[in-house]
């Protein structure tokens, strides 16, 4: 599992796709999320802007990510 550490209070999750590196950019992480392949805390997310916080795991195509505060 990866852990992301939080600079800020959360982040988008859109941005977490790019800034861990699953994502090469901002319309590549878009749309694997409007396609329904990342899931946060186990449960497909559709929601680009979904504000991430500690605590929060992201799964994409078999990769986690944690977040970290």
């Amino acid at each position: 599992m990866q852990v992301y550490q939080l600079r800020d209070e959360s982040i988008k999750l859109g941005q977490l796709l790019k800034a861990a590196g699953l994502a090469f950019t901002g319309v590549e992480a878009k749309y694997a999320i409007l396609d329904g392949l990342v899931e946060v805390n186990g449960t497909v997310c559709l929601q680009r802007g979904k504000k991430l916080v500690p605590g929060d795991v992201v799964t994409f195509q078999g990769k986690k990510i944690e977040i970290t505060g």
